[in-house]
């Protein structure tokens, strides 16, 4: 059993359970599925081998040699295929990634540079490069098992289950063909762009712990942690300068439970960290050894979904401001992101934030995880967007519409950046507007924009 306890929440149902950092690492890379198809088809390749020797050994047992001889009539046009799949599988590899990376560079253009992850991580495009990859190396194998021989009672081999086996890949790689270009010209499109995005960001919150018994997260800035005791010491970042990606969560509970101790994430998961900044507050005991906390922090040269709430908003504010620059000019963009920003902001409206505690199995809290509370989401969701939305009616009255439903959701507490938002984008249409009639149009609440 894990020691990372998670709490369900009985309302939502089981919460799904994040994965590990290492498995969220490799997603971000495109390396390891091309790798390891390569590997698969080369075992894969050593059965059919096997099997296809065996199959020659048995006609030559039983002195079938008909067979045999028509088996290697088969084996030399099985050849000529191979050797033109072989030819052609590579050009038509550089041909479609070639195309795929101009396709990229337009989308990061177009939207923000970091809509590049979305492509990294998509599954299509890493399994239809993996099987190209791997169909290319078969024929490559394949092409070193024809044998020489035209006596059918001296042949050893005959790639009989090797050429069925290339044709089925050269089948698979046609079909993951079809469905890539399918996917590709889908994350051209912003609207899909932006749903991919909104979807990536709700995984976050789902994976963090729900507090028990209505339980409210408790603000972790200070030396003192309500209810962790004293702290007692701190562990520095000795690795690379970069962005904190992600922590080990399992394993510094772990540790903490050992050792009896509270861990206290310092910087925030997207926070830039250099050696020697404390990273880790400990608390209620003596600090464990470095040596166990080595791998339990990660950072990289970019943010990363896994567990950093704010970095979904970030992209889709990034979006909308590059939507209302005046080379692009697309107000629309601009609405779509909202409506994802409005969509982000209701689901957490009533979410405990400002920290996630996570727990042991036997329910005490050992590891806590500051995160962006909820002036701050706010702020990061509407603050850059309502500075170049003033000269825009349809983006006003998009963020006005949001505003007020974000107003029916949140509770008493939390509506006062709801308000703050509301009251300065109607200052600044209203000294905007060069007539009444622009600033009360510019001003009327509409979920559309303009429509």
């Amino acid at each position: 059993m894990s020691d990372w306890m998670v709490t369900q929440s009985s309302s939502s149902g089981r919460r799904p359970r994040a994965l590990s950092p290492l498995r969220e690492h490799l997603r971000d890379t495109f390396w390891f599925a091309p790798t390891a198809a390569m590997v698969g088809v080369f075992v894969v390749w050593v059965g059919a081998e096997a099997l296809d020797t065996a199959i020659v050994d048995s006609l030559q047992r039983d002195r079938d040699y008909e067979t045999l001889d028509e088996l290697l009539r088969f084996a030399e046009d099985a050849k000529a295929v191979v050797s033109a799949v072989g030819s052609a599988m590579m050009t038509f590899i550089g041909v479609v990634f070639s195309i795929s990376l101009v396709a990229v560079q337009m989308a990061s253009g177009q939207f923000t540079p970091r809509v590049v992850r979305l492509f990294v991580r998509s599954r299509i495009t890493k399994a239809t490069f993996a099987v190209f990859l791997a169909t290319f190396v078969l024929t490559l194998l394949v092409l070193t098992s024809f044998d020489t021989a035209d006596d059918p009672r001296s042949v050893t081999t005959v790639p009989l289950v090797q050429s069925v086996l290339t044709l089925c890949m050269v089948g698979l790689s046609l079909l993951l063909f079809v469905l890539y270009v399918n996917a590709t010209l889908r994350l051209m499109r912003i609207s899909h762009v932006i749903a991919r995005i909104a979807s990536e960001s709700f995984r976050v919150p789902a994976s963090m712990p729900v507090p028990v018994g209505g339980q409210e997260a408790v603000p972790v800035g200070g030396r003192e942690a309500p209810g962790h005791g004293t702290e007692t010491g701190w562990v520095p970042h000795d690795g690379r300068a970069g962005v904190l990606r992600d922590v080990h969560i399992a394993r510094l509970v772990r540790v903490a439970r050992k050792h009896g101790v509270v861990l206290r994430l310092i910087p925030r998961i997207g926070d830039f960290v250099v050696p020697g900044m404390p990273v880790l507050a400990v608390h209620g005991g003596p600090v464990p050894p470095r040596r166990v906390l080595r791998y339990a922090i990660s950072v990289g040269v970019e943010r990363t979904y896994h567990q950093d709430l704010a970095f979904g908003l970030r992209q889709l504010a990034d979006i909308a401001l590059r939507a209302l620059s005046p080379a692009i000019n697309d107000p629309t963009t601009a609405v779509q992101a909202l409506d994802r920003v409005v969509q982000f902001l209701a689901a957490l409206s009533r979410r405990p934030l400002d920290a996630a505690l996570h727990r042991d199995r036997a329910g005490a809290v050992r590891l806590v995880q500051p995160v962006p509370d909820w002036t701050e989401l706010v702020d990061l969701g509407f603050t850059e967007v309502r500075g170049c939305a003033v000269g825009s009616p349809q983006v006003s009255r998009r963020m006005l519409a949001g505003l007020d439903d974000l107003l029916l959701l949140a509770p008493p507490e939390r509506r006062e950046p709801l308000l703050r938002h509301r009251e300065l984008l109607r200052q600044a249409v209203g000294l905007a507007a060069p007539t009444a009639s622009d600033r009360d149009f510019a001003l009327r609440p509409d979920r559309q924009g303009i429509g």
